[in-house]
């Protein structure tokens, strides 16, 4: 559809921006914290580009109230940053580390002070070491209790000043690159631990939300999902049903459980015949159903084109770009389900992501109808090469340009019915990018260090930092 006249985003709209403990903090043992197996895996040579690692990141533990005042002067609204758990609980349980709770009292007393609105994300993948070493993570039930002990000391230490909350972040990423590509840790390749793994996974969000109403009852809580709406390559019935199987296995497993506490029929049903399907407790489903979130955090970066995968001899699973070599990704997918094709109309990133902005629409639009719940952007950037010019000059043009339709699209899904309550860029700062090091940019603010040399993390303004503050100032009027 389309609509005349100008886009009307909401007077309390979030206009925000994100990051993650691991990518940002550094102070990787320091004042106590604990390893995380962030800590650990990026130690091990060949996981990472160029062996980069976060144990310094952008040293943001450090320079917060620097990086506080440029979000203030630039009018941010909203910032969403992730706690890392071995920071708070350096064993995972047990004693606590107070070090680490003042640590964040202090990051969001200045966020309020300069009236922007702290979101917290609880989970962003590093999941304690010592956890890890003790049963399993992710793979054991023992996690569910003290995921929520966890959260709980969270809720009740913040939950006076933080009302809007992510449980897990891309629950989709971190268990399927984790457990099934084998890329992140635990460097697991196994498809029946990965649904077993998530099955735990999806019960730890299921409670903690429980727990959140008992602890933050006037707080907002759900999880981000890592969210590809899926096209069709072309009209033919079979490229048709291999879409919808890409839907409902990409997007609807984890989403139906979110916001329903049940999988979806015809996935379950596949999975089943194949011994996939997880082991199901007396109890589980029963605990699920306490996990409807009050919004769903959309993390956008793509959305993806398939065509059908014949089951004898069809594609499997394939290589991701890490390294910015534009054309370097290859066709995955699962043999008698769907395999990826590149989309004809679209451009793509230097990482091979396809950029389009209505497929963020289309996507807002299918949720809503689906779900009918509000939503909140919690990720949407372009990750480039950005370079440092004279007179510390960053012309990120294609940034702006990136991020505009993007905004304009969000506008026409409000247009469109969607009950959209923020956007979070990603990211504020340049930061550390998990595999591909940190070549690849993302924020508004260069930061001068590279994969060799930490050099002395000057904060630069880019060009893209004036543009975001003009359309905050202008409530997306001025685009």
């Amino acid at each position: 559809m389309s609509h005349k006249g100008e886009l009307n985003f909401p007077e309390n709209f979030l206009w925000g921006s994100a990051s993650a403990a691991y990518q940002v903090e550094g102070a990787w043992n320091q004042e106590g914290k604990g390893p995380s197996v962030w800590d650990t895996f990026t130690k091990i040579p060949g996981n990472t580009f160029q062996a980069t690692n976060g144990d310094v990141a952008v040293d943001h533990y450090n320079r917060y109230k620097e990086d506080v005042a440029l979000m203030a002067e630039m009018g941010l609204k909203a910032y969403r940053f992730s706690i890392a758990w071995s920071r708070i609980y350096p064993e995972g349980r047990g004693e606590v580390n107070e070090a680490g709770l003042q640590f964040y009292d202090d990051l969001i007393n200045e966020l309020i002070e300069h009236k922007i609105e702290p979101i917290i994300t609880i989970y962003h993948w590093d999941v304690p070491q010592a956890l890890m070493d003790l049963y399993g993570a992710w793979e054991s039930r023992d996690i569910i209790d003290d995921f929520n002990e966890y959260c709980i000391t969270l809720y009740k230490r913040y939950g006076d000043r933080v009302k809007y909350w992510v449980t897990l972040n891309e629950q989709n990423v971190f268990i399927g690159l984790g457990y099934d590509l084998g890329i992140h840790p635990p460097s697991v390749k196994d498809t029946k631990r990965m649904y077993e793994a998530n099955h735990i996974a999806n019960l730890a969000n299921a409670k903690a939300i429980q727990s959140f109403r008992r602890f933050v009852p006037d707080g907002k809580v759900g999880p981000s999902f890592a969210y590809g709406p899926t096209y069709p390559l072309n009209c033919h019935p079979d490229n048709i049903l291999s879409f919808e199987n890409a839907e409902e296995l990409n997007n609807y497993w984890w989403l139906d459980v979110y916001c329903w506490g049940k999988y979806p029929t015809i996935m379950w049903n596949y999975l089943d015949k194949l011994d996939l399907t997880p082991t199901i407790c007396e109890g589980d489903f029963e605990l699920l159903a306490f996990g409807r979130p009050d919004f769903i955090g959309v993390n956008y970066y793509r959305t993806g084109t398939v065509e059908m995968n014949p089951l004898n001899n069809g594609v499997g699973k394939g290589s991701m770009n890490t390294t910015g070599k534009k054309g370097s990704s290859e066709e995955q997918g699962i043999p008698g389900l769907f395999k990826s094709k590149k989309n004809p109309y679209l451009e793509s990133t230097n990482w091979d992501w396809e950029i389009d902005p209505t497929g963020l629409r289309i996507g807002l639009r299918r949720l809503t109808s689906r779900y009918n719940l509000p939503l909140l952007i919690t990720e949407n950037g372009l990750g480039e090469f950005d370079e440092l010019e004279e007179n510390n000059q960053v012309n990120d043009d294609y940034r702006i340009d990136y991020i505009r339709s993007h905004v304009e699209a969000c506008g026409l899904a409000i247009e469109d019915g969607v009950d959209l309550l923020g956007y979070c860029t990603w990211s504020f700062t340049d930061l550390l990018s998990w595999l591909n090091g940190y070549q690849k940019r993302y924020g508004f603010v260069y930061v001068d260090r590279d994969e060799d040399n930490e050099k002395n993390l000057k904060r630069i303004k880019k060009k893209s930092f004036y543009w975001y503050k003009e359309v905050i100032k202008t409530g997306g009027k001025n685009l």
